[in-house]
């Protein structure tokens, strides 16, 4: 199997002939490629699918940037790769692109090669990236690394004790799921000989402070229990 082959690209671009241009060319590559002349468009397909993201700064009424924003802000997009394209090379629209977390910004007029290098280029160190993070728990700011068993917020180490560590990885794995107390004692106490339900109130409590903003994801449905709505 052609190597490329796993990789799904969108294109993005009100200009229908670039956007065809660029859909032959990466097929002709190998890669599996859609396209969309508006961000509008865009939206309406399940993004979440797409390896990376060839994006036209310069559309209507919702620009790249702000598409960018969108994507950047939806945890199940946040870490797709995006290539910006446009005509448009001011420092502002650059700066803004870098900033939203874009992995590479390219000029028109471009050549065909130079945009497949840089989407070799790109697929291919987020690939060693998302390798490195196969073992890593996420969601917005909020991480769990499975192997060093840290916990980050912002970027900034968050201490856990044990239960509260496994309390949060249980949660994250099952997002939109309540459990009630009896199912948390049964899944993250298990070994525990005797724990009564005030424990795990507590260990909630301590959580959602501990997580900041993000705290307010671990919800309580009265009469149910606890889960980690998004």
């Amino acid at each position: 199997m052609n190597s490329t082959s796993q990789y799904h690209i969108l294109v993005v671009d009100d200009e229908e002939t670039l956007c065809e241009a660029l859909r032959f060319n990466l097929e002709a590559e190998g890669y599996k490629v859609d396209v969309a002349y508006s961000a509008e468009e865009a939206l309406a397909l399940p993004l979440n699918n797409f390896s990376l993201i060839l994006l036209d700064i310069m559309m209507g009424a919702i620009s790249g940037i702000q598409f960018a924003r969108i994507l950047k802000s939806r945890s199940d997009t946040s870490t797709i790769p995006v290539i910006f394209c446009t005509a448009k090379d001011a420092e502002d629209d650059m700066i803004d692109g870098l900033d939203l977390g874009a992995d590479d910004y390219i000029t028109k007029p471009y050549s065909i090669r130079n945009v497949l290098a840089r989407v070799r280029t790109v697929l291919r160190r987020y690939n060693g990236e998302a390798a490195a993070h196969d073992n890593v728990l996420s969601y917005q700011g909020v991480s769990l690394d499975i192997n060093s068993k840290l916990c980050s917020v912002d970027s900034l180490e968050v201490r856990l004790p044990k239960k509260e560590y496994e309390l949060l990885q249980f949660f994250l794995e099952n997002r939109g799921t309540i459990f009630s107390r009896d199912e948390l004692l049964k899944r993250v106490w298990a070994d525990d000989v005797f724990v009564i339900d005030r424990v795990i109130d507590v260990h909630i409590n301590r959580l959602r402070r501990k997580l900041g903003p993000y705290g307010k994801h671990i919800v309580t449905r009265s009469g149910y229990g606890y889960g980690f709505i998004e």
